[in-house]
């Protein structure tokens, strides 16, 4: 059966029809991005999609959203746009639908796509298990962070809020990270450090080590700028990056497993190509007595070019096509 599949997120919103069968997704047409400030509301930009495509819509939809997904009334993170759960029937025009936290569509995505779909950026290249835990994280604006329970009959995804556990120093500089977030944030989470807004963080602590000055430019610039090497305190402070991320992973890995760990979101594609090289694998087995069973976790990265349409529909097909 067709059903409509969306992404609704802070800028963009994405949608595309996925052919699902038998608990799965076996087809997913060409996604169409749309700029949510363009359009007033979900079910407007729902009904633009429709008419762009010439057809009736499918009664059947899993939407991915990026807010938390509980009570009666959801609203988006830098988007205006309102959802009421319990108009989605009416206002959509579907019979069934899915809604859950655009991260969690990403975990059920890791849950069903091709292994083809993974790149391996440290431990055994091995193939992700059958069965067992996986932990799942997405550095980006935030820190997505869930755990996806394989057993032999299903998928289960568990979202969580790991990404706001205490940020835990293991060396002077990071003493002094902890020390120039904590006078911003009083406390500080690992978000605050390995999310995308924590490389100007590690920046600002580097600098004044040197008695330079921060680029102006917003984060994404300063991103730019790091992963290009260009300059020296960049490189540095992408290092010191990897290093942290490295830690909160193998924390995330031993907290719901252990089991191997996958990497997701847009700055994790970024980080492809430099985190194998980093200090990052080492950072991540450096759990004390524990670190041969670290060094025995692969760790993969998703590749897959839409997680969270593929994930949304993966987990409709889950709940009404098996």
């Amino acid at each position: 059966m067709e059903i409509v599949t969306a992404d609704i997120g802070g800028t963009h919103a994405r949608f595309a029809i996925a052919t699902v069968e038998s608990g799965r997704v076996v087809a997913l047409s060409e996604p169409v991005k749309m700029v949510t400030s363009d359009h007033a509301s979900l079910q407007i930009a729902w009904q633009a999609f429709g008419t762009g495509l010439g057809r009736a819509l499918p009664r059947a939809a899993a939407i991915a959203i990026a807010a938390p997904v509980r009570g009666d009334l959801i609203k988006l993170t830098n988007n205006p746009w309102i959802v009421r759960p319990a108009l989605i029937p009416d206002k959509l025009a579907v019979d069934t639908h899915v809604l859950i936290n655009d991260f969690e569509a990403v975990a059920h995505a890791v849950g069903a796509v091709a292994e083809t779909d993974f790149v391996r950026i440290t431990g055994p290249d091995v193939p992700l298990p059958d069965t067992g835990m996986i932990s799942v994280i997405g550095p980006g604006t935030g820190l997505g962070v869930a755990a996806l329970l394989r057993t032999a009959s299903r998928v289960h995804v568990l979202a969580t809020e790991g990404g706001h556990s205490d940020f835990a120093p293991l060396d002077s500089i990071e003493d002094r990270i902890l020390a120039h977030l904590r006078a911003q944030h009083t406390r500080v989470s690992v978000e605050r450090v390995v999310a995308g807004p924590g490389l100007r963080a590690i920046w600002e602590v580097l600098a004044a080590m040197e008695g330079r000055d921060v680029p102006r430019g917003d984060n994404k610039a300063l991103w730019t700028m790091a992963l290009t090497g260009e300059d020296s305190i960049a490189a540095a402070a992408l290092d010191r990056f990897c290093l942290a991320l490295g830690s909160v992973a193998g924390d995330i890995a031993l907290t719901h497993g252990p089991g191997p760990v996958v990497l997701a979101g847009g700055l994790g594609q970024r980080l492809a190509n430099h985190l194998p090289k980093s200090g990052f694998a080492e950072r991540f087995v450096s759990k004390g007595r524990h670190r041969s069973l670290m060094e025995s976790l692969p760790v993969k990265l998703i590749t897959h070019p839409e997680p969270g349409l593929f994930g949304a529909a993966a987990a409709y097909a889950q709940e009404f096509t098996r």
